[in-house]
């Protein structure tokens, strides 16, 4: 749906124009899973597929939020009733990134909503965070707030973390909001410096798939939170801020130390070996080398997830297997885990035979068609209207 399909559907709900339309899209992480809360490296980029949102500001104190994709009416709250982990339903990501802005002190007196999406929700490719950074970026132009990109970002994961009690890191918010077109975002998640690395893989002649299982996660399910408790037993017991503060030098005397605590030397270990592999992948990109070296450093970062942060699953395993089998050049999970995409990084010329291996896999094992398209690097956050 685009910005005036959203503009046409707000006038209908709410007779009268919106004052303006913006978008804001998910993102696919190329590499640096689970290292976000642990102060690590991450590697997103921003999709084509955005949530596009019409607002217009009131001075009620009434939140009115309605979705285009959802058989429901006008959903109505009132500012001062909005509750942390009060909401079930959609409406908590919109609400959250309000509650949050006026909890921080910036002064929204109330808005009306109308968003539509075509983030695949469930599917490990940041639909909540594409939620909460186009309400928080409306609101930050509307109401004049003069936050800046990461600020938003940072407003927007307390939304998640806070109102809606997912645990969530800072990679998904800001890779919304930051990234930019023909970049890959590399993010320091400690102090969010970033910087910008160029990724045109069709100038190569290689593609990046996105595989989306059809298996929906939930990143407030008790899983997530068990891995984010866990990585912070193992920076205590090993005397430091983070996990990030561990060097990959130091990683087996690191491990030593733990002793008997498996489970927490499992979690070290993927996020120090994935903090490094996104270092390499940054210096892959850099060097202006071939980037078909990528490819293997995926795999080892879907087989960390799979192994030691246990966060794979069948369906997610199939596509990396069949991939891997019919000539991809590396494949792995991408986002929380349990369901949701994994990414394939393959020769351009190979693409329709390995998309056909996976459809036929995924048949033969019995599970639900699984929906293949190509991730282009796109733009981040913005007004559209």
């Amino acid at each position: 749906m685009g910005a005036q399909e959203v503009r046409e559907g707000f006038v209908r709900l709410y007779g009268a124009e919106p004052e303006g339309v913006w978008a804001a899209p998910g993102r696919v992480n190329l590499i640096g899973e689970h290292t976000d809360y642990n102060d690590g490296f991450v590697m997103p980029f921003a999709l084509p597929h955005i949530a596009v949102a019409a607002v217009s500001r009131r001075e009620d104190g009434l939140l009115r939020l309605h979705s285009a994709d959802l058989d429901a009416g006008v959903a109505e709250l009132r500012l001062d009733e909005l509750t942390p982990e009060s909401d079930d339903a959609w409406t908590a990501y919109p609400a959250g990134v309000v509650w949050a802005l006026r909890e921080a002190g910036h002064p929204v007196t109330g808005a009306d909503v109308h968003l539509s999406s075509t983030v695949p929700s469930g599917a490990g490719l940041s639909s909540s965070a594409a939620l909460e950074v186009v309400v928080a970026l409306a609101l930050n132009d509307l109401y004049e707030l003069g936050l800046q990109r990461w600020q938003l970002a940072r407003l927007c994961q307390r939304a998640e973390n806070v109102y809606v009690g997912a645990p969530t890191g800072i990679m998904d918010q800001t890779a919304s909001a930051c990234c930019e077109a023909g970049h890959a975002l590399f993010l320091d998640t400690r102090d969010l410096s970033q910087k910008q690395i160029p990724l045109d893989l069709a100038a190569e002649g290689l593609r990046l798939l996105v595989v989306d299982t059809q298996v929906t996660h939930a990143h407030s399910g008790g899983e997530y939170g068990k891995r984010r408790a866990g990585c912070e037993k193992g920076a205590a017991l090993l005397g430091v801020d983070a996990l990030r503060d561990i060097p990959y030098a130091d990683l087996d005397a690191a491990l030593a130390r733990l002793g008997d605590e498996e489970e927490v030397r499992r979690l070290v270990r993927h996020v120090v070996t994935e903090d490094q592999r996104v270092e390499q992948v940054v210096a892959l990109l850099e060097s202006g080398g071939d980037t078909r070296a990528v490819g293997p450093v995926l795999t080892a970062g879907h087989a960390s997830l799979r192994d030691d942060f246990q966060v794979s699953c069948p369906e997610l395993d199939l596509v990396v297997d069949t991939a891997l089998a019919n000539g991809a050049l590396g494949a792995r999970m991408t986002g929380g885990g349990f369901g949701g995409s994994a990414i394939v990084l393959a020769e351009a010329t190979d693409v329709e035979t390995l998309t056909k291996a996976v459809e036929e896999a995924f048949a033969a094992a019995d599970f639900k068609t699984p929906r293949v398209f190509e991730a282009v690097p796109a733009a981040g956050a913005r007004r559209l209207s």
